[in-house]
């Protein structure tokens, strides 16, 4: 069968994700397909459509979907044609209207959770549940600085550590951001186009730093960061939005204030079927009981992949970005 979908066959900017066709065919033992329903868009899509990220060309790119599935492999037995499913972060290949996934990566969705809702909280959800609750556990008591504090994993950071009682500082680019970050429960938001966040930190913190400093600029705000951190403090940077990796590091810059560098990634805090559904439920628990307030801001359809792009590297977006395929705008 052909669908619709987004190819890349060329890195560079927007301008080389292509809509066309593709043939998908039927699901492989182990596998399902499923009709996508709503399609998460990440900054790691951007990674790889410019070569920061490698894949082979051509790509579909995309690593979070939520749908319905429409046909089912030999020997799966957790899943029917029907049942509403979701996953991220991998495979790759979400900008499409179909696509065939294997059935241990497939999250079933709640009913209570909507497709919007679901395929922009997905994968966001769970890399702040890593961040917050695995690769640093924040507690009572921290103080928190988080960087783009308005964009997709920004904003489920801020409301995940004001929950668990941390004081949340937030960076943002705009003063309509800023409006979005204290409606997250941050305390302290700081406008780094208009001041300067070392500075402010210092004087929030009264000299002393914060616990962990969650970025995902990268080289834009690294070394600062660092600088924001009290003795002991840790450093988790899992992006660079800024479009550069931060300079290189020499171990021994750790050691005046004996701080922790950290890079977690998603996949490896979810290895297995148990640690994904673990990841999954604590997100869907944590959105069915108002802890997470799920921003979908902005929505464009399928083939509309390039401005929704446009869009998120210029900053115009804030909260989460969501795909839909163009069969059901009608």
């Amino acid at each position: 069968m052909w669908v619709k979908a987004i190819r890349v066959h060329e890195l560079g900017g927007p301008e080389v994700l292509s809509w066309e066709e593709v043939e998908i065919g039927e699901p492989n033992e182990g596998e399902i397909r499923i009709k996508n329903k709503a399609i998460g868009v990440n900054y790691v899509d951007i990674y790889y459509r410019t070569g920061l990220h490698r894949a082979p060309l051509p790509f579909i790119p995309g690593k979070e979907a939520v749908g319905v599935v429409s046909a089912v492999g030999p020997g799966v037995t957790s899943f029917k044609v029907g049942d509403v499913v979701g996953y991220a972060d991998n495979p790759m290949g979400s900008y499409a209207e179909e696509q065939i996934i294997p059935a241990s990566v497939a999250i079933p969705i709640p009913p209570a959770i909507d497709y919007k809702t679901a395929a922009s909280v997905l994968l966001k959800g769970m890399t702040a549940y890593v961040l917050v609750r695995q690769a640093f556990k924040v507690q009572r008591g921290h103080a928190v600085l988080v960087h783009a504090a308005a964009g997709g994993v920004g904003s489920l950071l801020c409301q995940w550590a004001n929950a668990l009682g941390a004081t949340v500082i937030a960076t943002v680019s705009t003063e309509e951001k800023a409006a979005q970050a204290t409606q997250d429960g941050c305390q302290h938001v700081i406008v780094y186009t208009k001041e300067d966040f070392v500075t402010r930190v210092a004087e929030i913190t009264s000299g002393e730093g914060v616990h962990v400093v969650y970025d995902a600029v990268g080289k834009d705000t690294f070394q600062g960061s660092l600088a924001c951190l009290m003795p002991r403090g840790c450093m988790i940077s899992y992006g660079q939005s800024s479009g550069s990796r931060p300079d290189p590091l020499r171990l021994s810059d750790l050691a005046p204030k004996s701080l922790i560098l950290g890079r977690p990634g998603l996949m490896h805090y979810t290895t297995n079927r148990d640690e994904l559904l673990q990841a999954a439920g604590e997100v869907f628990a944590s959105v069915t009981a108002g802890v997470l307030q799920v921003r979908a801001n902005h929505v464009y359809l399928l083939s509309e992949a390039a401005r929704a792009h446009k869009d998120l590297e210029a900053r115009r977006t804030s909260g989460s970005i969501v795909l839909v395929p163009d069969s059901q705008s009608s």
